[in-house]
This record gives structure tokens, C-alpha cells and sequence, in this order.
């Protein structure tokens, strides 16, 4: 019943953006905190950007801000990671989660309620 979906990984080249999808369905994101993760190899998770619906409040680990921008669109239920002037260390597999509670506290502990199956983003020249 509820699901997260991710979609819009892909190849790109250092320098380059690309913009990563969250359909939800069985629930409403604005509603929820919605968070993106990330796993690359021999790496943790790591919290990359989580937004608090109800409010609009915002979280970006330092490595990506300035360069990724989270958001949702309410008529689609859909989140959105926009990452731009990418790096080679941004590659990894990136994860969509919902959560009830606020951002940081998604970023950091990771403790969601939902989970996409992720999608991979490979950072490559």
C-alpha cells in the first residue's frame, strides 16, 4: 500500500547536474518530513536533505549546500532532489524516506517510516 518510489539517477559528468524524483503513494508527503539518503561504496548512509512539510524547514549536509536543493510538488505528491555542479564523490546510491518528524532529526538518525528502493547516481568523466 504506501510506497516511495525514486527515479532519475544516472550518468553524468563531474560539473553536471541532475534532478532525482520521489513519487509517494498511500500517503501524503505534505504531511511528512521526506528525506534523501545516500550509500556509496564502503561508506555509511548518509543524510543528504530532508525537508519538514509543514513548515518548509530545511536540512543539507554540508557537503552538498549550495548545490542540491530539496522541494516537493503537492498536486504530483512528489519530492524532488535537485543536485547541481555534481563531483565524483557524489556518487552513490540515493534513497527517498518519510518520516514523522522533523528534518534534522531525519538527517541525522535516519530513522524513517518509508524507504524507496533508491537509484543509482554515478558521477563520471
Amino acid at each position: 500500500q504506501s510506497q516511495i518510489a525514486e527515479s532519475g539517477g544516472g550518468l553524468v559528468q563531474p560539473g553536471g547536474s541532475l534532478r532525482l524524483s520521489c513519487a509517494a503513494s498511500g500517503f501524503t508527503l505534505d504531511k511528512y518530513t521526506i528525506g534523501w539518503f545516500r550509500q556509496a561504496p564502503g561508506k555509511e548512509r548518509e543524510g543528504v536533505s530532508c525537508m519538514y512539510s509543514i513548515d518548509g524547514s530545511t536540512y543539507y549536509a554540508d557537503s552538498v549546500k549550495g548545490r542540491f536543493t530539496i522541494s516537493t510538488d503537492r498536486a504530483k505528491n512528489t519530492a524532488y532532489l535537485t543536485m547541481n555542479s555534481l563531483k565524483v564523490e557524489d556518487t552513490a546510491v540515493y534513497y527517498c524516506a518519510g518520516a514523522e518528524r522533523t528534518a534534522h532529526t531525519l538527517c541525522i538518525t535516519g530513522s524513517a517510516d518509508y524507504w524507496g528502493q533508491g537509484t543509482q547516481v554515478t558521477v563520471s568523466s
